[in-house]
């Protein structure tokens, strides 16, 4: 396609086929991760998706706002709405800065990526022990699953990082406590396994219960599946899958299954939930903020702060005002 015009700046009309063609060459100019580079390309593909679907192929900076104003009806998180702003603005950027398109996205407003509140809800620490006591521990799935609800609540961990974890990743060394060790991780966003958390006592004795009996696996499967169980930290013991590394999915929706085992069944409460669940415990007792905030990796202590707000909502619901009316009327 030809540049824009520099004096006049007059929008052109561009295909589809015109668009995907400097998508390819705006990816290829970033300067950023392959995974950043999945994410910036499908966030692109949803705009341009949206672009053709209206049948849209002068986009103006009244465009913009249309797809804004789309973003929010269609109930999108704040989180996706302003990654998808993000990548669109610093497209435009690119294609101004290369004499190709305007940047129609100049003197638009971006988005907020937080909300006071978070939408999911820390577990209760009797909650926590619900779910642990309703695991049937004498079974290597049993062993598992504690370990792995055990390792959440102490850790804080996002499930990619347990995810990508291996056993080899547990180092024992003079920099914590006796009896306790690190377990190295791969951030979000992070090229290699770079930040840690520390496993306490409790948590190395459940994982070590859940491999000692890994290692036993005995029966029908014999030596030539227990060969399948590699160094992954958390495995599948499905039978398609046994012994493979356990996906992001299967870990969601197994935390969910024993939330729901231990009939806590609520929409707020997910995987999720357990790294919650260490934040506001965390605080609760006595860590500041900024331990906090880098026990969880949080590049911005914005980001810890929610969990504050979290508290603070928790106190509100616990201290409600409106209970003090209902004695008030109670008593006429």
């Amino acid at each position: 396609m030809e540049p824009i015009d520099s004096h006049n700046n007059t929008l052109q009309t561009i295909t589809a086929p015109q668009w995907l063609a400097l998508l390819q060459q705006w990816l290829v100019y970033l300067d950023i991760a392959p995974r950043s580079q999945v994410s910036y390309k499908n966030a692109l593909m949803r705009f341009l998706r949206w672009l053709s679907e209206r049948r849209i192929t002068k986009p103006t900076r009244e465009t913009i706002l249309q797809f804004k104003l789309w973003m929010n009806e269609a109930n999108l998180k704040p989180f996706t709405r302003a990654h998808y702003f993000v990548v669109v603005r610093r497209f435009f950027t690119w294609t101004e800065l290369m004499g190709l398109y305007p940047n129609i996205t100049t003197g638009v407003k971006s988005i907020r990526r937080t909300t006071k509140y978070h939408h999911k809800d820390a577990l209760t620490p009797q909650q926590v022990k619900t779910v642990l006591s309703a695991i049937d521990t004498t079974t290597l799935q049993g062993k598992r699953d504690a370990a792995l609800i055990t390792l959440l609540v102490h850790t804080g961990l996002r499930l990619i990082e347990v995810q990508r974890a291996d056993i080899s990743d547990i180092a024992f060394d003079d920099s914590v406590r006796e009896g306790e060790a690190i377990l190295w991780v791969r951030g979000k966003g992070r090229s290699g396994k770079d930040a840690f958390v520390v496993l306490t006592k409790t948590v190395l004795c459940c994982l070590e219960d859940y491999f000692i009996t890994r290692k036993k696996v005995r029966g029908a499967r014999g030596k030539k599946l227990r060969s399948k169980i590699g160094q992954s930290l958390f495995i599948s013991l499905s039978d398609r899958n046994f012994g493979q590394r356990i996906t992001i999915h299967s870990l969601s929706r197994l935390v969910k299954n024993l939330f729901r085992a231990a009939r806590i069944n609520s929409s707020r409460l997910t995987a999720h939930s357990l790294r919650h669940t260490f934040g506001v415990l965390s605080l609760r007792s006595g860590a500041s903020l900024y331990e906090v905030q880098l026990a969880l990796r949080h590049s911005s202590p914005v980001t810890t702060e929610i969990y504050l707000a979290d508290i603070e909502q928790q106190k509100r619901k616990e201290a409600a005002p409106e209970r003090f009316l209902e004695e008030i009327f109670k008593a006429l």
